[in-house]
């Protein structure tokens, strides 16, 4: 392969930061969300509509992020993507109406999720050369990214800033840390022989159960991320600045937990893990559905947060051991868990528009829930298929 162990380590501080600028992106964008509502003066169904627009997105394009890698080299592919994605910011709050607000957030989420398959790809082959796990620590930097850019977010409401200026301000800084950051990841190349990948994976069998698991998470996830500070302001008339502080909160806990996720897995085991997180996360949709005032509810979003931090990853580390194609698994499980993205903010917002908030949270809370009892789908098997140690926590190679 031709790297050095410096190499590597180089490369590993270069994915770190890709992941904490695809999460600033993020968080940046879902911190000023309220203000986008008010200024097209969408109604939370028009709202849930146009938030459904980066997934559908994401899941069209992500299948071509393997072609683009496969074709221009993992580093080159990486700083184009991630710099489209970085740019695409920009363009939400320059929406004059719904409907190109749903085109902007087409673009936003097609960038977001090729360049999400690239850096994710990259992570994966930098733990393959180090010998050992970061991949829960590497999305714990996109978990701080997203703080830190929704704290930006929340001096911005304060300031009662222009989301136009905001955007187009941080896109631009962004854009120039991708760079610097992309330059010092493993440039993988495929060789001649290597076909490139198929537009399209389903899962196999062994896979669905995990999918769904990672389903419930990421519905969560989606939820509190897109909803959180409309129900803050909405539900318990919180002001501007506080309701984009709850996304911080949220992401707060989240990086937190990921960060220390490893040491937790290895500890408890992947199974107990998901079924404490699925507790958690549980009591925290308790919380929000509850609460009447943001005291309640942004502890509600912060536990939510911390409970299904580690549960994506986990689902993919057990899809890399179901089946025979672990690459296939993988992809399966991940298309699953981009569907639930797709879906979380229209369901919410369809429930919004019917009922309220309130209700939508208590789907969420449910599926939650579901996580404690689907958690021994987390069970780590050997190569024959029969269950291993509960706490055995590296996948066979």
């Amino acid at each position: 392969m031709g790297e050095t162990l410096k190499d590597v380590r180089r490369a590993r501080l270069s994915v770190a930061l890709v992941f904490a600028v695809h999460g600033a992106v993020t968080g940046t964008f879902v911190s000023r969300i309220p203000w986008i509502k008010d200024q097209l003066d969408l109604s939370p169904g028009q709202l849930g509509l146009a938030l459904v627009f980066p997934a559908i997105g994401a899941s069209i394009a992500m299948p071509l992020a393997g072609r683009i890698v496969h074709r221009f080299g993992a580093r080159a592919a990486l700083q184009g993507l991630l710099s489209l994605w970085c740019l695409s910011l920009a363009l939400p709050a320059l929406s004059p109406n719904l409907v190109v607000l749903c085109l902007s957030l087409f673009f936003y989420g097609a960038t977001a999720g090729m360049s999400d398959v690239a850096m994710n790809a990259q992570g994966v082959e930098v733990e393959e050369r180090l010998g050992r796990s970061i991949m829960s620590g590497l999305h714990g930097m996109w978990s701080l990214g997203g703080l830190i850019g929704s704290g930006f977010g929340v001096l911005a409401a304060h300031q009662q800033m222009d989301a136009r200026i905001q955007y187009a301000v941080t896109a631009l800084i962004l854009v120039l840390i991708a760079q610097v950051a992309a330059r010092g990841v493993l440039d993988v190349r495929p060789t001649d022989a290597e076909e490139a990948p198929p537009r399209f994976a389903l899962p196999p069998k062994e896979a669905l159960v995990i999918g769904l698991v990672g389903f419930c998470a990421v519905f969560a996830e989606g939820a509190s991320m897109d909803w959180s500070g409309v129900y803050l302001r909405d539900i318990t008339g919180a002001s501007a600045s506080t309701a984009a502080a709850c996304f911080t909160a949220f992401a707060a806990t989240m990086a937190m937990a990921r960060l220390a996720g490893d040491a937790v897995i290895r500890r408890l085991g992947p199974v107990l893990a998901v079924r404490i997180s699925g507790m958690v996360a549980a009591v925290g949709g308790v919380l929000v559905v509850l609460s009447h005032t943001p005291y309640l509810a942004i502890p509600g979003f912060a536990l939510i947060g911390i409970g299904i931090a580690v549960v994506v990853p986990l689902a993919f580390a057990a899809a890399g051991r179901a089946g025979t194609n672990p690459s296939q698994s993988i992809a399966g499980v991940a298309t699953i868990t981009y569907t639930s993205g797709l879906v979380a903010p229209a369901v919410v917002g369809g429930i919004a528009q019917a009922s309220s908030l309130t209700v939508s949270f208590v789907v969420v809370t449910l599926l939650a829930a579901a996580l404690i009892p689907s958690a021994t789908a987390m069970r780590h098997r050997n190569s024959a298929g029969s269950a291993a140690p509960s706490g055995s926590l590296e996948p066979t190679r």
